[in-house]
């Protein structure tokens, strides 16, 4: 039975959705979900200090990434100890984890032996679904990956059957990152149709984009979503002096009429895996509370009360 590392939080959940956590071998510094991955070594580390507030993390990133350098460090030795099969890892964002170049890279250096590298690239909900097709292939259970795909396509539709339904359907301002600020792209503006909202910012299948703040007071959202990559629900909620200082902060329609949801980025929508189906969970309870209830609330998403 193959060995596996892998160097993404998404993968990692992925292949223990297939049935395969037995068989991981090593994780990402990131992985940690379900709980039990977290006795596997580690075998990256950010190259940067991850404290701090947003616009700090912001600067450093950009500083190691104008250096054509990768934000993260693959620990070569510990690939080494550990003999993998297969690595799974992405090519899709040289911010979220490793990039495929590093592994290849390390894998050259260090392993001498041929080792499958499975790279993947989600910027649509669609590509998840692939993603989820790449590991099982890789794993030779191509069967359990359609089986995977296709429960969580039939829990997704269930909600977007209903939503579909809703009117009136609420704007919905989705914040990625707060300083600077940026909007949800990718799989996120699906996220919010499918959801029942009417996305305002960024598109399906395109990376994030940055948002100007007069933008956010131009449009003002009946919604606002702030769901910072890599960010937990305590950690957004000491950023939010950022946002809410802002002079014209008061006076947004979601700020007045208490609709201003906090997420877990992190666990949830940043990861393109098969947890995306709780993400539209939680984005469905928030902007459609008295219709959907799946018990996220306080969890997955709080409201933003000061």
């Amino acid at each position: 039975m193959p060995r596996i590392v892998s160097l993404i939080a998404s993968a990692t959940e992925i292949i223990c959705a297939l049935g395969f956590e037995e068989h991981l071998v090593g994780r990402s510094h990131e992985c940690d979900y379900p709980e039990s991955v977290r006795r596997l070594p580690a075998c990256t580390e950010p190259k940067f200090p991850v404290e701090g507030w947003s616009y700090e993390i912001d600067e450093r990133v950009k500083a190691i990434v104008q250096e054509g350098l990768s934000v993260y460090r693959v620990h070569g030795e510990r690939l080494r100890a550990l003999r993998p099969d297969v690595i799974v890892t992405q090519s899709q964002c040289a911010v979220c984890a490793v990039s495929v170049n590093e592994v290849e890279e390390a894998v050259r250096e260090w392993l001498d032996y041929p080792v499958r590298v499975v790279s993947l690239e989600p910027n649509a909900l669609a590509d998840v679904w692939e993603s989820i097709r790449q590991v099982a292939q890789a794993l030779g259970v191509p069967e359990r990956g359609e089986e995977l795909i296709v429960i969580l396509r039939r829990r997704m539709a269930e909600i977007a059957e209903t939503a579909r339904a809703l009117s009136p359907k609420p704007t919905v301002a989705y914040i990625e990152w707060i300083e600077p600020l940026m909007a949800g792209g990718n799989w996120m503006p699906e996220l919010i149709e499918m959801a029942g909202g009417v996305n305002l910012f960024g598109e399906a299948g395109r990376h994030a984009p940055w948002l100007k703040w007069e933008e956010v007071v131009a449009k003002d959202p009946e919604v606002i979503v702030i769901a910072p990559c890599g960010f937990d629900i305590a950690r957004t909620r000491r950023e939010m002096p950022l946002l809410t200082r802002r002079r014209e902060w008061p006076q947004l329609r979601a700020v007045r009429e208490g609709r201003v949801i906090i997420a877990d980025g992190n666990q949830f929508f940043n990861r393109p895996g098969p947890r995306l189906a709780e993400s539209l969970e939680i984005l469905a309870e928030a902007l459609h509370p008295t219709i959907f209830r799946f018990g996220h609330e306080g969890s997955g998403w709080e409201r933003w009360a000061e």
